[in-house]
């Protein structure tokens, strides 16, 4: 119990074994304190030095043998005192350096952030976190067939719902080998030819992220999450965009 009682005063588990096991042989040797506390003597001497740093132990020397005693227990509300001192200078120096941290957390949150998935439940992490934007028009760039082989048609219009649902409308360009995609409210598309534009993939340009998803053999996505990337990629699209019209019947 009393070993428990020191360590949420700051002593450590083995701290607290050597201390109290001091305290109650008296002036005694490491080798008898370690026998007593439980630990090897090495170990006994290692907490024993930490001890005296605390003040909490202290030695003399007797007939060319060294012995070691316990401080007496009022020490440890000297040592909590301390502690006390110290988490308040720790917290003025914290205030001081927390102007210079903050500066360095907002550099940091410049940098482009990439989120990696992989698998069938990766992609459809993808979808749901594209699904999380904010309402707005959303560039994409992907090839229908791929897109039937990966996901089936009760999840397509889970997507769809959701997305109807919150408002994000669509402006596409599009790869089918066999169909047509017609455009309505809510997604303007455009198809082009396969065999001059061989699209096997999923892109998306929405927010401040870019979303990548391979839909072959392999099927990975990433997320990029960064303004100046994203309005340079909206910039591509708009000029693909733009450049499809000519394909448009």
């Amino acid at each position: 119990m009393l070993e428990k009682e020191l360590q949420e005063i700051g002593l450590n588990e083995k701290e607290a074994k050597v201390y109290l096991a001091s305290l109650e042989l008296g002036q005694s040797t490491v080798q008898k304190i370690s026998q007593k506390a439980g630990v090897n003597r090495a170990t006994a001497y290692f907490i024993i030095e930490s001890l005296a740093r605390k003040g909490l132990v202290s030695s003399f020397h007797q007939n060319k043998k060294q012995f070691f005693i316990a401080a007496d227990p009022n020490r440890l509300s000297e040592l909590l005192e301390q502690q006390k001192e110290n988490i308040k200078k720790n917290e003025k120096k914290l205030k001081e350096l927390l102007p210079q941290l903050q500066s360095m957390d907002a550099k940091q949150k410049n940098r482009p952030v990439v989120k990696y998935y992989e698998g069938k439940e990766g992609l459809i992490s993808i979808q749901e976190e594209f699904l999380k934007s904010r309402k707005g028009i959303a560039s994409m760039a992907y090839s229908v067939d791929a897109v039937n082989r990966v996901f089936t048609n009760n999840e397509m219009s889970r997507f769809r719902r959701k997305r109807l649902n919150k408002d994000i409308k669509n402006k596409v360009i599009y790869t089918y080998k066999k169909g047509i995609l017609e455009s309505d409210k809510t997604s303007k598309r455009k198809k082009v030819p396969f065999s001059k534009f061989p699209i096997t993939c999923d892109i998306a340009i929405y927010d401040n992220k870019i979303r990548l998803a391979s839909l072959g053999k392999r099927l990975t996505g990433i997320i990029i999450e960064d303004k100046e990337l994203a309005d340079s990629m909206k910039a591509i699209f708009n000029l693909a965009w733009e450049a499809a019209e000519k394909y448009q019947k």
